[in-house]
């Protein structure tokens, strides 16, 4: 946590917001360490049928094409800086301003917020298609590489998935909206970091002063199981439906739908600490599997 003369400087130069409800990273961001999410790599998605189902499901970054088992995502060279939500359709908030602590309080205690710009996270779209019957898409598997696993960027990072209405710009389904955790496990420096003093709140996405609200991301037990050696497809009692697609009939496929991406920073989180300012996530493969059960 920030005190002394570094706690001073923070106070004097009140940069860039840039940190939700987390004071131990304004140290890192005013340094201006880069928080990088992927290197120059290509990162993919892939998409997965069941065996035998006589459905293809295909998968692309336009909606006009070109479709095919496998997208590679949109490159995000920016800064990931830590932000905040309990709802993606209501978007993400940083931290505008510190005041200082009060007593058993950081020197420094975020106090001012507002909104997080486009450049605070990465975004990117997905179309799924089928030229069968009406299916469900679900998620397989999240895959990532950490720069450092004994410090791993990955337990603070939140995967969002937000599906449109089927055909082209299409309004976003208010009931299809998820945040998953990527990563269970625990950054060995964690500290709760909100007002509450509790793991698993998040700043409220409806309020501006900094309340906070209990979360709990979709992770793991949420996605389908896929065989890659057998192609079957088999669904857990969680498994998470990210939207559902239809056929045109006789082998044509039907109309297309869309899938936001969204990659962020929790600043919220308790493995969301300065530990990890140089610490980055080199790849991210997401991969989709489709069931008609």
């Amino acid at each position: 946590m920030p005190n002394g003369e570094s706690s001073k400087n923070l106070k004097k130069n009140m940069l860039t917001a840039v940190v939700v409800l987390l004071v131990a990273l304004v140290t890192a961001v005013s340094s201006t360490v880069a928080w990088y999410i992927y290197n120059a790599n290509a990162h993919t998605t892939n998409v997965h049928m069941a065996a035998g189902a006589g459905m293809t499901l295909q998968i692309s970054s336009k909606y006009d094409g070109p479709y095919g088992s496998a997208a590679v995502l949109d490159e995000f060279v920016g800064t990931l800086n830590p932000v905040s939500t309990d709802n993606i359709l209501n978007g993400f908030q940083k931290v505008a301003g510190f005041t200082n602590g009060k007593e058993n309080q950081p020197a420094l205690v975020a106090n001012l917020f507002g909104r997080g710009e486009d450049k605070d996270y990465y975004k990117t779209t997905l179309f799924f298609r089928t030229n069968g019957e009406s299916q469900k898409v679900y998620l397989s598997e999240i895959g990532y590489e950490d720069s450092d696993e004994q410090v791993p960027i990955s337990t603070a990072i939140r995967v969002g998935f937000v599906a449109h209405y089927p055909g082209e710009s299409q309004e976003a389904d208010p009931d299809r909206s998820y945040i998953f955790s990527i990563n269970d496990q625990s950054n060995p420096f964690k500290e709760y970091n909100t007002e509450t003093g509790k793991e698993g709140y998040v700043l409220d996405s409806l309020k501006t002063d900094g309340s906070t609200v209990p979360f709990v991301p979709y992770n793991k037990n949420n996605y389908c199981l896929y065989d890659t050696t057998t192609g079957v497809v088999t669904l857990q009692n969680e498994s998470l439906a990210l939207c559902e697609i239809e056929g045109g009939g006789k082998g044509v496929f039907g109309t297309p739908v869309e899938v936001d991406v969204y990659i962020w920073l929790e600043g919220c989180d308790e493995d969301c600490t300065n530990s990890l300012s140089r610490k980055t996530l080199r790849n991210l493969t997401l991969s989709f599997a489709a069931s008609a059960e």
